[in-house]
């Protein structure tokens, strides 16, 4: 079983979004985003590695490139992540071996119909973000990375609320995905990163040398959910 952080837009959840609980099955079309492009950037604990092939998914409106990462999870690419190869060469195309690193977010809106993902919700935080205040004439401010905060719900709302200097605008949902594994796993099994070692006993992991799977196998959900809280905090460090 494989985790993975995914980061649900407000306005694709206020759209045509249904919201959903810690615990339920969800069934959802992923895109690896680039993350400086979300809200600002400053994203680190949410970031997903995606290694494998890649594969046109064709549609009356034209195709998406989509990679089968190497665990079993498939994903669409946004199209800033294709325009070239690991090496930064030419675009990368049907039949390549792509390795990104970006955010995984929920796409219902393209003019393809994207492959969804199937898993299940153990972990909800609702995302606030600050913004800087706008320049004169501008409708809107730019969002302030540091001024994001996540914390953590039972559900997902349909409506999110929020002022012109700071505003929920989505939420960050860790969904556990069968037949796979990722970044977030391996750090959880391994219990690092900062867990509270009162956390990690309540748990039942080890801090060493747990298997694939024991992450989630036989773990309350609201103890599991308060578990992968610690390792989805609101920004990432500061670079320098």
């Amino acid at each position: 079983m494989g985790l993975w952080h995914v980061f649900y837009a407000d306005w694709q959840m206020e759209c045509c979004g249904t919201p959903f609980s810690l615990g339920e099955e969800v069934s959802w079309p992923l895109l690896l985003s680039d993350a400086d492009e979300v809200l600002g950037g400053g994203w680190h604990d949410q970031l997903s590695k995606i290694v494998g092939p890649v594969a046109d998914v064709r549609g009356e409106e034209g195709a998406v490139r989509v990679v089968r990462e190497e665990t079993g999870l498939l994903v669409a690419l946004h199209e800033q992540l294709v325009g070239a190869d690991e090496f930064g060469e030419g675009e990368v195309r049907p039949g390549d071996r792509i390795r990104a690193v970006g955010l995984l977010t929920v796409e219902t809106h393209g003019s393809v119909d994207l492959p969804e993902v199937r898993g299940r919700v153990r972990a909800i935080q609702v995302v606030t973000q600050g913004f800087a205040d706008p320049a004169p004439g501008s409708g809107a401010g730019e969002p302030v990375p540091e001024g994001r905060s996540l914390r953590s719900v039972d559900t997902c709302p349909k409506w999110f609320s929020g002022g012109r200097s700071r505003s929920d605008a989505g939420a960050v949902v860790t969904l556990e995905v069968p037949g796979t594994d990722s970044w977030l796993s391996h750090a959880v099994r391994e219990a690092c990163g900062g867990i509270p070692h009162a956390v990690r006993e309540a748990c039942g992991i080890p801090h060493q040398g747990a298997a694939l799977g024991t992450e989630t196998e036989g773990i309350p959900a609201d103890a599991l959910a308060a578990l992968l809280a610690t390792f989805s905090r609101g920004v990432g460090p500061k670079e320098g």
